[in-house]
């Protein structure tokens, strides 16, 4: 058989396998443009506005880096970037313990394990602006705690009115809110370590808490890594649940970067300014997002 016949014989070997190698990129591709259109395509937009004055009705003019030059002059800015700071610094450790103590129970052998596995998970469902609705029924000014305090003959407490309780209840709602979705994470995660490392443990003599520290927990640190930087991303661009719960109040004590970028940029119509400071919170997220990263060498197992 000539070199020629065997060539074309081939080719539709060849021709069906570039078929298969390409199959993994159609099934990508919806997302891939869904990503594009609504991520990548604003993110550039964003960075051209952050060197423009735009109102958002009038041309832009170029400006270079005077929004940024304002940025660090604004002190309402760094005021509030320090309230969002401080309140993923207390809701991340709340939710990753809370996620992980639960999941650890709901892995074990229990009656109605998947029952409250979806208990759990439950809250995740709902939007944030149901949540924020739905706990400020619960402590509003008209709300059902202050209900049973008027029944019982109490003095009514003004929950979303009080810096402190506002705050308190901003927490709480944000980790009953994201609970869930941590704990299913923490779930795969334990059920991914091998069941005879525990066995070798116990045959050792090691308690459960040894064995949690020195098994669980260095085979979690992937998962740990994982849990840690997207609960960190969703705590600075927190803002729906606070806007439907306390609206930012009182007295500015619940608004965070997110709802002061959007007040800037639509309440004052300064959306070159507000650009310039998304920008800020982009680079912000990346270097904690980084430095997560590399403190945990990448998730590797220890």
């Amino acid at each position: 058989m000539s070199t020629e016949s065997i060539a074309v014989q081939q080719q539709p070997v060849q021709r069906r396998k570039r078929k298969l190698q390409l199959a993994p990129y159609f099934f990508v591709l919806p997302n891939l443009l869904i990503f594009t259109i609504f991520i990548v395509v604003p993110t550039i937009l964003g960075a051209v506005y952050s060197l423009h004055d735009y109102d958002g009705l009038n041309p832009m003019k170029y400006i270079g880096f005077e929004n940024y030059v304002e940025i660090f002059s604004d002190d309402a800015f760094w005021l509030t970037l320090g309230k969002t700071a401080t309140y993923a610094v207390i809701v991340v450790p709340l939710i990753y313990a809370c996620a992980l103590g639960i999941a650890i129970l709901l892995v074990q052998q229990i009656v109605l394990k998947g029952f409250f596995r979806a208990i759990f998970y439950w809250p995740t469902m709902i939007s944030f602006i149901i949540v924020g609705l739905t706990w400020r029924w619960i402590f509003g000014e008209l709300g059902i705690i202050n209900a049973i305090l008027q029944f019982l003959d109490k003095n009514t407490v003004g929950f979303l009115s009080d810096a402190f309780y506002s705050k308190a209840i901003v927490i709480i709602a944000a980790v009953w809110s994201r609970l869930g979705f941590f704990m299913v994470i923490f779930v795969a995660g334990l059920l991914a370590i091998p069941r005879d490392y525990y066995e070798a443990a116990h045959l050792d003599g090691a308690s459960k808490l040894k064995a949690f520290f020195h098994i669980t927990m260095p085979l979690l640190k992937p998962t740990t890594l994982l849990v840690v930087m997207l609960c960190t991303i969703e705590a600075f661009k927190a803002y729906p649940l606070m806007f439907a719960l306390t609206g930012g109040g009182p007295n500015k004590a619940t608004t965070y970067i997110v709802q002061y970028i959007y007040e800037t940029g639509f309440a004052k119509q300064e959306l070159g300014l507000a650009s310039a400071m998304s920008v800020v919170l982009f680079i912000i997220i990346t270097i904690f997002t980084v430095l997560q990263f590399k403190l945990s060498k990448g998730g590797e197992n220890a």
